[in-house]
């Protein structure tokens, strides 16, 4: 999964200088050209589809993720609801295999109402699987290709547990850190008089004392490089607390079998890709602040006067729950995608990703699956600030059977702002090959669950669903496109630029398309005219037959 709480903590200890200025909660949906915001000129594209006098088609996105707040005032209006199941009454009413999924399922459920909160990571699950076969091997004892492949993953996955791509700030350094934040989070209560502030308030803090100026100092150097600003003291605290517990896993990966969390709850035979009427229909969950994000992204409520406006205006979102607080198992992700198509989804929007895909074979008849049926896929590049070209990321596009690559599917960068921590995201992974676009996502203001409750977020998991939003509106207004169409509409119209931007990984100065296959920025008015112009082009001239009077003979 695209962590939130791991780039933000990661980019502190890599020295991040830049600070994020305060930028409009809604930047990324404004103009460039009019507002000097590096965003998707959404508004603009909503005046030009006015003036065609198009009528809307409702659209369903599938959202899988970690959950939805169900209840969340901005989400509630666009959930979708499953027509041919009645809910609660513990039947399967449409026989689809899935009990009472109203508002989608959750593949990571037991049937006993348990949920998968946290898991492995897969480089570990793959090291301990394999480490009995192929400790003290050589790819000389490796015969069969079968066999070849496998100790390669091993192989792979052992430089990543216990090799030098195990680096990284350690637990114990956090631990100091986490220390020192919690003594001036105390101070500052006391400053602020509340226990729960955020960090734009303290911001706006007048200190006297020299103790108060420390920890300010201390508390908004570490927020404001991260975008955190609009996070409170509690969120912040909790979220580098959560960083050190997923570093702790890692670090025990080295020496212990992780424990099997899917497996103790789910109690479905995971080697059988067939066996699939497994979960629940438990959405909510406690771990639905990434999935709840995502969605109001895409379609939370427009012009109702709450919160937030969502990109599309005539959206349903389906969530189906697949993605753990640590890596997704590729039975879930492929059973995912497979609900999200057969339930009508015409748009999946994928926020995760991992480094190991030991099913991949089952993730790509998935995706060939939603080709089939003309779904588009949209998916975050991920957090890493690596080349994709060049480095393990999955899902990806490649079959490994060797038979081609998935062409409906969009892989989307995090662009950002000069405001608001420079025109590309310093977390984001890229690739001139194998990343499509970027898109907003360094501060995204979203639903997060509390009912009522929004917050900002970064990471390609927010550029994501900006990107699958676009798509939505695109296919509300324009239902002819196919997903392919859809597709080369967001990549052929994106904005193109000359000015240079940071590499990720590099920091050097490069032009975009050095960075990914388009070169561009999304932009929601381009996509709009494009898509208008494809249409209208493709429209076959229809001449009504002529009205001739026949002359009666007597």
């Amino acid at each position: 999964m695209n962590k939130i709480t791991s780039f933000a903590f990661a980019a502190l200890l890599v020295g991040a200088n830049t600070f994020a200025q305060d930028v409009p909660k809604n930047w990324h949906q404004l103009d460039p050209a009019k507002t000097g915001y590096n965003g998707i000129s959404l508004q603009k594209a909503y005046d030009l589809l006015k003036t065609k006098k198009l009528k809307s088609k409702r659209v369903l996105v599938a959202v899988i993720d970690s959950g939805i707040d169900t209840a969340h005032e901005d989400l509630k209006p666009i959930l979708w609801t499953n027509p041919k199941e009645i809910p609660g009454n513990g039947i399967d009413d449409d026989k689809n295999g899935y009990i009472d999924d109203v508002h989608g399922w959750n593949f990571i459920g037991g049937k006993d109402g348990r949920n998968v909160k946290e898991d492995s990571y897969e480089a570990a699950r793959v090291y301990h699987k394999l480490k009995p076969k192929w400790e003290g091997k050589t790819v000389a004892d490796a015969i069969t290709t079968a066999d070849k492949k496998e100790f390669a993953d091993y192989k792979r996955a052992e430089d990543k547990i216990i090799g030098e791509d195990a680096g990284g700030p350690t637990p114990a350094f956090l631990k100091t850190l986490q220390k020192s934040l919690l003594k001036n989070d105390s101070v500052l209560q006391k400053l602020m008089g509340k226990e729960v502030f955020t960090g734009n308030e303290l911001d706006s803090t007048v200190t006297k004392s020299a103790e108060d100026k420390k920890a300010k100092a201390a508390f908004i150097g570490l927020m404001k490089p991260n975008g955190a600003m609009d996070q409170t003291n509690k969120e912040f605290v909790d979220g580098l607390a959560e960083y050190i517990t997923s570093l702790e896993k890692k670090e025990a990966a080295k020496t212990t079998i992780p424990e099997e969390y899917r497996k103790n709850i789910v109690g479905d035979d995971e080697s059988n890709i067939n066996d699939r009427n497994y979960g629940n229909n438990d959405l909510m969950t406690t771990t639905s602040f990434h999935g709840t994000h995502c969605s109001g992204i895409i379609a939370a409520a427009r012009n109702n006067k709450k919160g937030v406006d969502g990109i599309a205006d005539n959206v349903r979102i389906m969530m189906v729950r697949a993605v753990p607080d640590g890596d997704e198992h590729d039975k879930d992700i492929a059973n995912a995608i497979r609900y999200a198509v057969d339930n009508g989804a015409q748009i999946i929007s994928m926020s995760f990703g991992k480094d190991f895909s030991p099913e991949k074979q089952w993730v790509d008849d998935a995706y060939r699956y939603a080709a089939k049926k003309n779904v588009l896929l949209v998916h975050a590049a991920g957090n890493d600030s690596k080349n994709v070209d060049t480095t393990y990321n999955f899902p990806n596009p490649f079959y490994i059977d060797g038979k081609g690559r998935a062409n409906n599917i969009i892989t989307v960068g995090a662009s950002g702002d000069k405001k608001n921590g420079g025109l590309t995201a310093a977390f984001s992974n890229y690739g001139v090959k194998e990343v499509d676009v970027f898109a907003p996502g360094v501060n995204i203001n979203s639903t997060i669950p509390g009912g009522n409750t929004y917050g900002n977020a970064s990471g390609t998991s927010m550029a994501c669903p900006v990107v699958a939003g676009v798509a939505a509106l695109l296919l509300e207004y324009y239902p002819t496109l196919t997903a392919l169409q859809l597709k080369e509409v967001i990549e052929n119209s994106s904005v193109k630029s000359t000015e240079k931007v940071n590499n990720p990984e590099t920091k050097e100065k490069v032009l975009l398309s050095s960075l990914c296959k388009t070169g561009g920025y999304l932009n929601a008015f381009e996509a709009v005219k494009y898509a208008d112009n494809m249409v209208n082009k493709n429209k076959k001239i229809v001449i009504p037959p002529t009205k001739i009077k026949k002359t009666l003979k007597n």
